[in-house]
């Protein structure tokens, strides 16, 4: 038998579904054999399987093992001269299996080999590839070093910044989304380090592999779609504290010199990691009013700074009773403003941005008059603020718009781009009318070439996605499985990547699936 693909999955059923339509079709041509090990999901994932898969070599645990012992149970009785691990939560092309099995097959001292994985949005995640997390290079990662020297040879070793993400190299770390192995090499160096219950096992495995003489390479001429990968986890405060209470335990295996030393700044960084990923989602969640909160104290600074030269009264002292008030009445104004005419929706509208502001200089105009005449601001310093106010902070979502900081909405209607058949779109559309009936739906072929006939239906071709989703503003895409490969599906998602876009794909035309939301058709 040439391959054995082992899948562990725990409450993520219709993740696993869509995974196991894939894998079956991208092991049409080979000698494969597919397992799932499920860690007493209550979703009904092993009712699914049985139903759904019965060629599916199922272990049903009774308890939640850990992802290293469950994968172990399978690679025990796998028989395939390779040995795949693959998340529940991703997508392979219809040759992923195929082009890893011509590529091993010439490189007999490979060991291990990781692909190229994209997101629910088609980004690249850097976890594809990855160095050795020495202690120094564990140190430049947490504190930051590798994010700020994104592509240097010295910090960024952790996620290999520095290769080519579309060319073939040899690496060190592959990640366990996507872990291709060569079964003989796992029965000379041993299975999973069953001491890691989540994360680092996949570290551990790949640098024993390493020790033992063989190779692991970065193989990027096949792509998949991991939905929940590190990159998506790094808000998470739980993931935090597991993630690298993993690397300690690897530290103190493979690393025994440094160890002590490495576990302290390893538990000093868990806490300021910790603390780093609350203060960022707070940051995130707040962007926009503290950025329209920087710009307005920055006016009433410059304001206050010209107002000799201006000819205003002397209307902002911190030092007095009022002068503070001032100022917050500002920027309570403002931002109330803006939050009543939900200006700070995650997708920004200009015309509410604008009346925004229009209620907030009602606000501020109003309110004005409460103060003491002496302390109140004065006609001229009034305007002058609200000019600079209602000029900088729209101006400012077009500059975050450019940098790619927000994303802003040309039109009040919401997009959305349907690809797939006549049949998938009269199926489909009923759906979307019912959950966004002002929705407008962008149809495209699911070729390259329409018939005549279609070319009055559709909007547009396939590969014509991306520049049909940015000159409609696009916000959702639903591919149908049915009508395009997943291949080309994944082509199209890493051609059209979009932070600000979220990828959907229809199981059997009965599920839509997208990395945050499932839905039934």
């Amino acid at each position: 038998m040439k391959l054995s693909v082992i899948i562990v999955n725990y409450n993520v059923k219709n993740f696993l579904d869509q995974c196991l339509t894939s894998v079956f079709k991208a092991i049409k041509n080979i000698d494969a054999e597919v397992y799932v090990v499920d860690n007493i999901s209550t979703d009904g994932s092993v009712e699914m399987v049985q139903e759904k898969y019965p060629e599916v070599k199922l272990i049903a645990n009774q308890k939640n093992v850990g992802f290293s012992i469950a994968n172990n149970q399978a690679i025990k009785i796998s028989k395939g001269e390779y040995v795949l691990l693959l998340n529940p939560d991703t997508v392979v092309e219809e040759d992923t299996f195929e082009k890893c099995i011509e590529f091993s097959d010439k490189h007999p001292k490979l060991g291990g080999l990781g692909v190229k994985m994209i997101d629910g949005n088609g980004i690249f995640l850097p976890e594809s590839k990855r160095g050795l997390p020495t202690p120094s290079v564990s140190f430049y990662k947490i504190f930051g070093l590798s994010s700020l020297f994104p592509k240097s040879k010295k910090f960024a070793k952790y996620h290999l910044g520095y290769l080519n993400e579309d060319e073939t190299n040899e690496i060190e770390i592959l990640s366990g989304a996507y872990m291709w192995m060569r079964k003989s090499v796992l029965d000379e160096i041993g299975l999973l380090d069953e001491s890691f219950f989540m994360y680092g096992e996949d570290i551990d495995l790949s640098y024993r592999i390493i020790k033992a003489g063989y190779k692991n390479f970065y193989f990027p001429a096949t792509k998949i779609i991991h939905y929940k990968g590190e990159s998506t986890k790094k808000g998470s405060i739980n993931y935090v504290f597991v993630f690298y209470n993993a690397m300690i335990i690897f530290s103190k295996k493979h690393f025994t010199k440094n160890a002590k030393a490495f576990s302290f700044f390893i538990n000093i960084a868990i806490y300021l990691r910790a603390t780093l990923a609350l203060v960022v989602r707070f940051i995130n969640y707040f962007r926009l009013p503290l950025i329209d909160t920087g710009f307005i104290l920055l006016i009433l600074l410059l304001l206050n700074f010209l107002k000799p030269y201006l000819g205003f009264p002397n209307q902002i002292e911190i030092n007095n009773e009022y002068g503070i008030l001032n100022i917050l009445l500002v920027v309570v104004s403002f931002v109330t403003g803006q939050a009543i005419l939900r200006g700070y929706s995650q997708t920004v509208r200009i015309n509410r941005t604008f009346l925004g502001m229009l209620l907030g200089s009602i606000l501020l105009i109003g309110l004005n008059f409460v103060f003491p005449e002496e302390y109140s601001f004065s006609n001229k310093f009034l305007i002058s603020i609200l000019v600079g106010i209602t000029t900088l902070i729209p101006s400012s979502r077009f500059v975050l718009n450019y940098f790619n900081k927000l994303k802003l909405k040309k039109n009040n209607k919401k997009s959305i781009i349907v690809a797939g058949s006549k049949n998938f779109f009269s199926k489909i559309s009923e759906l979307i009318n019912n959950q966004h009936p002002s929705a407008e739906l962008l149809k495209i072929t699911p070729s390259n070439t329409p018939s005549n006939e279609d070319k009055d239906f559709f909007i547009g071709k396939k590969y014509q996605l991306k520049d049909i989703a940015q000159i409609y503003n696009t916000s959702e895409v639903i591919f149908s499985s049915t009508d395009i490969t997943y291949k080309d599906i994944i082509e199209e998602m890493a051609l059209s990547k979009d932070k600000y876009i979220d990828y959907k794909i229809s199981l059997r035309n009965e599920l839509i699936i997208g990395g945050n939301t499932t839905e039934k058709i």
